[in-house]
């Protein structure tokens, strides 16, 4: 899709996260600018530490689904990271918090991940995968 595709999801990616902050997963968006800066730094983190985080858990990733075999396991793997990536973004932007720790970062990626996905589905500005780990 490119840099415009990419400019194009950002604000969509911006309000999903205030709906994400909406619901009653513990993840709290102080207003849209944060919201905004939070989907820039997802995005970014996202780009630059996919790789590492994949060479980092390339070796548990192989031995628990046995190679990719087990889809399932590698599905987890890309969850892991994508939880990662949004724990990581709530650390570094201010007015982005986790209310609940660990549980707040699951449930917010998972939701943030999912909805998102729906959302570029019908707009038209998405590739089919519900992760940026499972792009690369």
């Amino acid at each position: 899709m490119g840099p415009i595709g990419w400019l194009l999801q950002w604000p969509v990616r911006a309000l999903v996260l205030l709906l994400v902050s909406a619901l009653p997963l513990g993840v709290e968006m102080a207003n849209i600018g944060t919201a905004l800066w939070s989907a820039v730094v997802i995005g970014l983190l996202g780009t630059v530490l996919i790789l590492p985080l994949k060479l980092l858990l390339g070796l548990p990733w192989a031995i628990a689904s046995l190679g990719g075999l087990i889809a399932p396991i590698s599905w987890l793997f890309n969850w892991l990271i994508t939880v990662i990536l949004f724990g990581l973004a709530a650390r570094l932007i201010n007015g982005f918090t986790l209310k609940n720790g660990v549980s707040s970062a699951v449930l917010g990626a998972v939701a943030y991940g999912v909805i998102s996905s729906i959302v570029l589905n019908l707009l038209g500005l998405a590739d089919a995968n519900f992760t940026r780990a499972a792009l690369s």
